[in-house]
């Protein structure tokens, strides 16, 4: 990889995640990072590339949520400083992978890039989404109740990694499928949801 666009990555765009809230911070854009170069080298995928697009990719969290994807992509074209390590081309690829990175996302990603970072960005180990979900309550709606956090957690694990959810994978073989099984099955268990939900709960509310 090269080191000069790493350096820059590392101090000029990952510090930018100490804005977000603790379930987008730069320890998941770590974890995305890894993931994607991970990814990368599995499948042949250029590395500088995953790279990039999986440190610019939730940097649409700077303006509203529901567009993040789209506001991301904006930033990473926009970003003229990108053009001293990579062509037109590969910054018009880098910029439509991050605009397709978002799970709830219905058509596949338009190439192996987005589906590089769109995998990435699942994190489906499953302690890390329910420390997420959990972490995510918190921030925005601190007033809620115990009992209205954990409400929140069943319904949004339900509706996005349930058998009936709404999330995509779209590498075949990835660890991610293994994973995605095992959410399952805590989902699918009241008890066993309620055990992870109270373990995760009060250590994340701890710290």
């Amino acid at each position: 990889m090269n080191l000069e666009l790493m350096h820059f990555i590392e101090t000029e765009i990952l510090p930018r995640y100490n804005r977000f809230d603790r379930a987008h911070s730069m320890r998941h854009a770590g974890n995305v990072i890894n993931n994607s170069l991970k990814l990368a080298r599995k499948t042949g995928a250029d590395e500088d590339m995953a790279y990039v697009i999986a440190a610019y990719h939730d940097l649409g969290l700077e303006g509203p949520r529901a567009i993040h994807h789209i506001t991301s992509g904006k930033i990473l074209l926009a970003d003229a400083r990108l053009k001293r390590w990579f062509s037109p081309e590969q910054i018009k690829i880098m910029k439509e992978a991050v605009e397709d990175h978002r799970a709830s996302a219905s058509k596949a990603p338009r190439s192996l890039y987005g589906k590089i970072v769109a995998e990435a960005d699942r994190e489906l180990e499953p302690d890390t989404i329910m420390r997420r979900t959990i972490e995510y309550g918190l921030d925005h709606y601190p007033r809620k109740s115990k009992e209205e956090h954990f409400s929140r957690f069943r319904k949004h694990l339900e509706e996005k990694y349930s058998v009936h959810g709404y999330i995509h994978l779209w590498i075949p073989g990835s660890e991610n499928e293994r994973h995605l099984k095992d959410i399952r099955n805590i989902i699918a268990s009241p008890t066993l949801l309620r055990k992870n939900f109270e373990r995760i709960f009060e250590k994340v509310r701890e710290e």
